[in-house]
């Protein structure tokens, strides 16, 4: 294998310039922001997680995560997502604390692409962890939390697909009871949006046709609060009738915070289907086929850390709104130019401190013989100041010189 040249990096990970940089944080200041006005505190957790822990509970699937080894021989893995090391700091430093516990982060994460085309082995995410509430109230403020987190960061036309995933093991337990292989079958045919091969696979069971109808119908079942009653009539699972009740609970609440515009009821949503355990919802804008948001209940996670307690959250995808989202339009300020002479170093200096402490960007510079007679902006000094060009680099050029060089 070759040696890399000195400016390539590997594959999946990428150099953030500074403007890219500056758009960056300015929607993780804005997600932050309004997260924090809903309640959400802010939590940090360690790039590095041990991998019989985090790395087993994290939804990433083990051929993705990056393991390396510390000096005891010990697995560690790069954290893949926020959400299991959040639930080890709930079920340990925050066991004490009361519930609900509403968390907040922004961090970036580490999966194993195997240099797929186009795909990210180092991104970020901004969400919120809302643990020990399993009301349809909790799963509406993550929803809500997640419209106003989307606009926050500059995303205007998007919409909310929500789904749950009790319904559709209900009714495949109705339909094929007991037959693992062939619901999971299906269910990865909905998780990868394979339609085609979601109808080939029910045309490869056993059933009569009337069962095979029910189980395609599901694919109709995509539109507004009405769905909910078209999804009642398909199956008379109890727990997809629960789960149908719920969904509609959530609808009702999101309606009453006003944003209901936002989200349509997708019975095909149902995330990764190993980890979420109910309501699960993504985020789709305008300019991209891809989601800029997802999240979910995951209650089964918890209890993996030793403390069983119902949760559900959500992550940004901020790369993606960073790179695919027209929303922010970030203007970088250009600083003030500061130059001055050996001489008058000491006043030019403290000019620059005046005007950082007003908020404004300053740069300085020493003027060499050479450049010392280059004409600038303003010139400042024991002789006035003068008018003369400016450069459009900066907002403004400041020049300090002594009287002996003419300053006037």
């Amino acid at each position: 294998m070759s040696k890399p040249k000195g400016f390539e990096k590997p594959t999946g990970f990428r150099d953030y310039t500074p403007l890219v940089v500056n758009k960056l944080r300015t929607i993780e200041r804005n997600a932050l922001e309004c997260m924090e006005r809903w309640g959400y505190r802010q939590i940090i957790t360690p790039t590095i997680e041990y991998y019989d822990t985090v790395g087993v509970a994290s939804s990433t699937s083990d051929r993705k995560l990056f393991k390396l080894l510390n000096s005891r021989g010990t697995t560690l893995v790069l954290r893949s997502d926020l959400t299991a090391p959040i639930a080890r700091v709930v079920s340990s430093l925050l066991k004490d604390e009361p519930l609900p516990l509403r968390l907040s982060y922004h961090a970036n994460v580490f999966r194993s692409i195997e240099e797929e085309a186009g795909r990210e082995a180092e991104f970020f995410q901004t969400g919120v962890e809302l643990v020990g509430d399993d009301s349809p109230e909790a799963d509406a403020e993550v929803v809500a939390l997640a419209i106003a987190s989307l606009q926050a960061a500059g995303v205007s036309s998007f919409k909310i697909a929500m789904g749950h995933m009790g319904f559709l093991n209900g009714l495949l337990e109705e339909v094929i009871p007991g037959q693992t292989a062939q619901q999971q079958e299906l269910k990865k045919g909905l998780l990868g949006r394979d339609y085609v091969g979601y109808r080939e696979s029910i045309e490869a069971l056993d059933l009569e046709p009337k069962l095979k109808e029910q189980l395609e119908a599901i694919l109709r079942l995509r539109g507004g609060k009405e769905i909910c009653a078209h999804a009642a009539q398909l199956s008379s699972s109890p727990e997809a009738a629960e789960s149908i009740a719920h969904l509609c609970a959530v609808f009702e609440v999101l309606e009453a915070y006003g944003v209901s515009e936002h989200v349509l009821i997708d019975l095909t949503m149902i995330g990764d289907f190993s980890y979420y355990t109910g309501m699960t919802f993504e985020g789709y804008a305008a300019e991209l086929g891809s989601p800029v948001c997802s999240g979910g209940r995951y209650d089964n996670l918890l209890q993996q850390f030793g403390r069983a307690l119902p949760a559900t959250g959500f992550a940004l995808k901020t790369n993606r709104i960073i790179d695919g989202v027209h929303g922010i339009t970030i203007e970088e300020e250009k600083p003030v130019l500061i130059e001055y002479q050996s001489k008058c170093r000491a006043e030019a200096l403290t000019e620059a401190a005046r005007l950082r402490s007003l908020g404004k960007n300053v740069v300085t510079a020493l003027l060499s013989e050479e450049n010392s007679n280059n004409e600038t902006e303003r010139v400042a000094g024991t002789s006035g100041e003068q008018e003369v060009r400016s450069d459009k680099r900066y907002a403004e050029v400041i020049r300090y010189a002594s009287e002996e060089r003419g300053a006037r």
